[in-house]
């Protein structure tokens, strides 16, 4: 077996680890800030977690010509721009679907991802097909529900972040090539940040008055209500809202920032150097699987036989996109 696609496959694993239970911190998370407040903090954070990194990995080095910057600024705009569609949309359809739905839905990209790269040239063999059928299959019996046959908006807008999910599998794919992957990373969470915390002050206050006004209605599964970033920061200034509501909003944030975004997008950054992105993408979907681990150890969820069986067949489906290798 080839040890440094090996190894990929190991830091693979462990970032769908960390974004699975980053599951359970985006759920929580919009019980005290909202999406776009909620992900441009944790975005910033991730982004100056790796700032030390960067300096450290450069030292003694000549300062990077004015061409290298320029290509992984571009870069970071490219790659930033795209994980923002990914995670707004996906932050936003948790606020109005289960999280079963949006786990399954959002295991979407593990099918558009082959498909849009044979537009690219790429070519995608039978047995990544294959595993990702079987994930598919994983996926849909870890969120079944009575319920999943009516469609509602959350389910809509979290197929829309798939799409995205693939096509920053994709660009990094190619960025990964030019530039190196931990300033590549910071540079595109800050990027990310400096979008959602915008969105923050100018599009979360209309939202919310929409959204109190519609009482929810609109909204009719899993509906989380939040106030506005500005009012939010009014009235921690004004004090009618206490210290310990930071102090609780902080946990979900701080691992979502450093942990989630930190440590799992670079991880995946750094595997993708060895690792084909359609493939990349079957273990990146077993993120599922930790977010059911991470429902029943955090949130106390049940354990069905249906999830037992899910992560058989996305285990099943891992091993299967990996034949190949297998028998090298």
């Amino acid at each position: 077996m080839n040890k440094r696609v090996f190894g990929a496959d190991l830091l693979l694993l462990t970032t769908a680890a960390v974004w699975g239970f980053g599951f359970v911190a985006q759920r929580s998370g919009m019980q005290y800030v909202g999406p776009f407040a909620f992900n441009g903090i944790r975005f910033i954070l991730g982004s100056l977690s790796l700032v030390p990194l960067v300096a450290w990995r450069n030292r003694g080095r000549p300062p990077a010509a004015a061409s290298e910057r320029k290509t992984l600024f571009l870069s970071s705009f490219l790659a930033g721009t795209c994980l923002f569609a990914g995670v707004t949309f996906q932050q936003l359809g948790l606020m109005a679907t289960t999280a079963g739905n949006a786990g399954f839905i959002t295991g979407l990209y593990v099918i558009f991802t082959p498909l849009f790269g044979i537009f690219l040239g790429r070519k995608t063999g039978l047995p990544t097909w294959a595993g990702a059928v079987l994930n598919l299959l994983g996926l849909f019996f870890l969120s079944y529900s009575s319920s999943l046959g009516s469609v509602n908006p959350g389910d809509l807008i979290v197929v829309v972040s798939a799409v995205f999910w693939a096509f920053h599998v994709l660009i990094i794919d190619r960025l990964v090539q030019k530039n190196d992957p931990i300033a590549l990373s910071s540079g595109q969470f800050a990027v990310v940040g400096l979008y959602t915390l915008a969105a923050a002050f100018f599009v979360e206050p209309p939202l919310s008055a929409w959204l109190e006004k519609s009482g929810g209605e609109f909204f009719s599964s899993g509906f989380i209500y939040w106030k506005s970033f500005p009012v939010l920061l009014s009235d921690l200034s004004s004090g009618i809202l206490p210290l310990s509501f930071v102090s609780s909003a902080m946990i979900p944030i701080l691992y979502g920032g450093l942990v989630s975004v930190g440590v799992g997008y670079t991880l995946q950054t750094v595997a993708q150097r060895n690792a084909p992105p359609a493939h990349a993408t079957i273990i990146l979907c077993l993120e599922g699987s930790f977010a059911a681990l991470g429902g029943v150890l955090i949130l106390r969820e049940p354990v069905e036989p249906r999830i037992v069986f899910g992560f058989a067949l996305m285990l099943a489906g891992m091993f299967v996109s990996q034949w190949g290798m297998l028998r090298e």
